[in-house]
């Protein structure tokens, strides 16, 4: 399938015909990276949401000295930490960038200045907070199935430190959510000094959860015109390929073919696998199901590739992560904006909207939109509440998303 993927994305000036064969030229990984078919809603939203990772880690560097009234880190400290956090030009210049999100102030009692948060963004960071409590049950459940997902029902506690902002935990879990719930999770020492591991307690028997890729299944049958052929839909996925892709019709039948390929779900048992042709596809279609219902599983439908391929041994997924997505772009997008891989859930938006909005979603959508009005808006915006700036972002759309947001800011321009 990844030779018919290349062919499909590569130009015909990639291919020499010598009388009746063809001699395919040999490329490297970064190139074969470099010559998918890019998606520009997602690329466009990536543009901006390289700087609002930046964003977040000072937010959170400032958030973490609660006893400072209000929360703030000397610029001092932040310079010292430029290259750390990729601030190319220096920490005072990137904060005076976004004035919606930080304010430099003296401190005339340390002789040195000092930065905070705006106080639209200590009331997003409350809202945002307030989302995740409201949602503590639904935090568990979402942590018992990642942990259903493994091999031995357990992960390393720094796999989970490193998705506990995409799977929506709250940032003190290990108390909040770990320690309030013996009754499902057990947390123990690794086999190395100072790891742990957390352990699923409650044992729970086949068929008990449903993975979100079989419901979109059951709506697809269930539909009044539906069309769908439903010995093949049973172990289907929904694709939905990149604009102006060009899909020749060997690729067409390759992805059919696998397609109809045996369905296992990600929360089922599954014996070892003979590394049989058929063996292998058997392993790759798995390692999608389970991949798949782990990024349904995070607030946003997105997460880099390095940090789910701490998940890769636990899952038992003996294949290159990264491959997986390329060789699934009607599955997967992947994006390499901001010097990092981040990867996206299509079956999860809907023309750059996220199709089911959440509540701690549409939180950091706000962040992202004060992020991309940068310093817009100065003399123009008062300082409303929250709610009455995302009522002008918005104008009335309840669902936040990436293409919303930057029509918005676009208009501003």
């Amino acid at each position: 399938m990844r030779i018919e993927l290349m062919k499909s994305m590569f130009n015909t000036s990639n291919i020499y015909f010598l009388g009746s064969k063809s001699i395919t030229r040999t490329i490297s990984s970064a190139q074969y990276v470099a010559s998918r078919a890019r998606d520009p809603t997602f690329e466009k939203y990536m543009d901006h949401y390289k700087k609002l990772v930046k964003v977040i880690a000072i937010s959170d560097l400032i958030l973490a000295n609660p006893n400072k009234n209000p929360p703030s880190v000397s610029l001092d400290f932040l310079s010292r930490l430029s290259q750390r956090l990729h601030l190319n030009r220096g920490a005072p210049s990137f904060l005076r960038r976004y004035p919606h999100i930080f304010e430099i102030f003296y401190d005339p009692t340390k002789s040195m200045p000092f930065c905070k948060l705006t106080d639209k963004v200590l009331e997003i960071s409350r809202m945002e907070a307030a989302a995740i409590n409201e949602s503590l049950s639904l935090v568990v459940e979402r942590l018992v199935r990642v942990l259903s997902m493994s091999i031995d029902k357990s992960l390393p506690l720094r796999a989970i430190f490193k998705v506990w902002r995409e799977l929506g935990l709250p940032d003190d879990f290990e108390e909040s959510v770990i320690a309030r719930n013996p009754q499902l999770f057990l947390l123990c020492d690794g086999n190395e000094p100072n790891t742990h591991v957390l352990k699923l307690v409650t044992s729970y028997p086949s068929g008990h959860f449903t993975a979100i890729i079989e419901d979109w299944r059951v709506l697809e049958c269930c539909k009044e015109d539906s069309k769908v052929d439903r010995t093949e839909i049973q172990c289907s996925f929904k694709q939905g390929f990149p604009p102006g892709m060009k899909l020749r019709k060997t690729f067409k039948a390759k992805v059919k073919e696998w397609q109809r390929l045996p369905y296992i779900g990600p929360y089922e048992e599954v014996g070892v696998k003979k590394r049989t042709k058929s063996g292998v596809k058997g392993l790759e279609k798995r390692a999608v199901a389970i991949v798949h219902e782990f990024m349904s599983l995070t607030v946003e439908k997105m997460v880099e590739v390095e940090k789910i391929s701490h998940f890769r041994k636990c899952f038992a997924i003996d294949l290159n992560i990264r491959d997986l997505f390329l060789d699934h772009p009607g599955i997967f997008y992947l994006s390499t904006k901001g010097k990092r891989e981040t990867v996206f859930l299509r079956d999860a938006y809907e023309r750059g909207r996220l199709i089911n909005p959440n509540p701690v979603y549409e939180a950091r959508m706000k962040l992202l939109y004060l992020v991309m009005l940068e310093r817009r808006g100065l003399l123009t915006m008062s300082q409303n509440t929250v709610n009455e700036e995302d009522d002008m972002g918005n104008e009335g759309n309840s669902q936040i998303s990436a293409t919303s947001v930057s029509s918005n800011v676009d208009r501003d321009q």
